[in-house]
């Protein structure tokens, strides 16, 4: 028997039905629960539901698209710093809500002390940023976090702002840092403060990990 592909207008229908029919795991790629960016658009999702709020309700709020809202929650797109504190601003959470729980903390121990193996972590995978709470709760007027950037990471091309100040002590590596219209490179040893009203983004243009000992007031992250 001849097979001839479909042609035409009537085979391109043809064919578009054919893929609506086909798994959605042939029409996309799957998102990878044990990857943070999947762990991190479930906690989106749940936390959207819980304040009553749809994808085109957030979609208003934020000014992001309902498509890429939609990505974000099952783990196909990744966010950068800026989106993801426009995203925790209009749920009305501050973006610690976002990182991955560890294990239970001892009752004589919680508020006061985190050990290294119970670190609360927020990682931007798509990004090369992972964030480890050095803070036993975000309660008080300071929060800790060590920052680790991979290579050629970064918060992303756009400056992003908020209310209060941070510093930070550059425990390895070297950290690019903008402030307004201010360019720094720092390097192991070198600190920093600055206005976290002013906008401001960071790099790690080096070939190594930077890490980053980061402090921010009020917790607003």
């Amino acid at each position: 028997m001849n097979m001839k592909a479909p042609s035409g207008r009537g085979g391109a229908r043809r064919g578009a039905q054919a893929l609506r029919r086909a798994p959605a795991a042939r029409r996309a790629v799957a998102a990878n629960p044990a990857d943070p960016t999947h762990a991190m658009g479930e906690e989106i999702r749940h936390v959207r539901k819980a304040k009553g709020l749809t994808l085109n309700g957030l979609a208003r709020r934020t000014g992001l698209s309902i498509g890429y809202l939609s990505q974000v929650e099952r783990g196909l797109s990744t966010l950068s710093i800026k989106t993801l504190k426009q995203l925790s601003d209009a749920l009305g959470v501050q973006v610690a809500r976002l990182y991955q729980e560890t294990r239970p903390v001892p009752p004589e121990e919680r508020g006061i002390v985190v050990r290294a193996d119970r670190r609360r972590r927020l990682s931007f995978s798509g990004l090369g940023i992972t964030d480890d709470l050095l803070s036993p709760s975000l309660d008080g007027q300071l929060e800790m976090l060590l920052c680790t950037l991979a290579p050629n990471a970064s918060s992303g091309s756009a400056p992003y702002a908020h209310k209060g100040e941070e510093a930070g002590f550059i425990l390895s590596g070297t950290l690019e840092l903008w402030v307004g219209k201010r360019h720094f490179v720092l390097r192991q040893g070198d600190t920093f403060t600055f206005k976290s009203t002013t906008p401001h983004r960071y790099r790690n243009p080096g070939p190594v990990d930077t890490v980053v000992v980061w402090a921010i007031t009020p917790p607003t992250f």
